[in-house]
């Protein structure tokens, strides 16, 4: 299918510029969320995430149980979405998290960077739902982005659209890497186009991850696309979402420019570690280092 043409029916990118002064006045219109009930909002949204080296079936057992204990320490506090890992520990994570209502999330198709063979991300994607997961996250290639092989990059979306049938895809832009409003609207645009069901900001694993430019850009696209064709997309911000504030920055911008009906975990979610335990002391008025 030819996707690039596609382009031609959304209006250009906003300018540099013109991102700078949305992002300013969103950053100050956030102070009025800084709040618990939108911090107890951001801390249900997210996808509580362990992506490293050293992960093995013993770590991941502890990390994804004491998610689900959480349940019975906060009853006061609504729990994370859902809990993100690599593929082999999707199993893994299923088990731990047996009798809960926690989603599971993979990253499959190449994670981090997309570079493999196009059927190894099939079968990654496939092979995740298979033993479980409820949701995948890939990577569109950035490589084919920046060099401008647009349906190229496209049809491997929709390719891995149609592996995860059933389950939520959710398409990372890796916007530090395209770092331009243009690239990234198009990226945003082609991934939807393709039918993702999420588009989010970064992998988390290069220098620049989620920025709060990137968001505005991405969430105009799904305002842009929502309006074309009906359909709503979600927006997940990772990579360098720290503390409650960074979330309720987040939660502004999806607010105000989407509006409070993308206000829900099936439309807004946060790739986060380090996030949960600033987010859940933020709540409590205390630190707290739960994991």
């Amino acid at each position: 299918m030819e996707y690039a043409n596609r382009l031609k029916e959304y209006a250009p990118a906003p300018t540099v510029e013109q991102v700078a002064e949305e992002v300013a006045a969103l950053q100050e219109a956030a102070k009025e969320n800084y709040n618990v009930d939108v911090y107890k909002f951001c801390y249900s949204s997210i996808d509580l995430t362990t992506l490293s080296c050293n992960d093995s079936v013993e770590s991941v057992t502890a990390f994804a149980r004491k998610a689900a204990e959480f349940y019975q320490a906060y009853p006061d506090v609504p729990n994370v979405a859902s809990i993100c890992v690599y593929p082999p520990f999707v199993e893994t994570v299923g088990l731990a998290v047996d009798g809960t209502p926690m989603r599971i999330t993979s990253v499959a198709g190449g994670f981090p960077s997309s570079q493999t063979f196009m059927e190894v991300k099939m079968l990654e994607v496939a092979m995740a739902i298979e033993n479980g997961a409820d949701e995948v996250d890939i990577v569109i290639n950035v490589g084919k982005m920046l060099t401008g092989a647009y349906d190229e990059a496209a049809a491997e979306v929709e390719v891995l659209r149609e592996e995860s049938e059933g389950a939520v895809l959710k398409v990372i832009l890796e916007s530090g890497a395209l770092k331009s409003p243009e690239l990234i609207r198009k990226a945003s645009i082609l991934s939807m186009e393709a039918g993702t069901d999420f588009i989010k900001t970064s992998t988390g694993k290069i220098d620049v991850a989620a920025t709060p430019e990137a968001a505005v850009v991405m969430c105009h696209a799904i305002k842009d696309y929502y309006e074309k064709t009906g359909r709503k997309v979600g927006f997940k911000a990772a990579g360098g979402v720290r503390t409650a504030e960074d979330a309720a920055l987040y939660y502004t911008i999806v607010e105000r420019i989407l509006g409070k009906e993308w206000i829900t975990t099936d439309l807004f979610r946060i790739g986060a570690s380090s996030a949960a335990n600033n987010i859940l002391s933020s709540i409590k008025g205390e630190q707290i280092k739960y994991y």
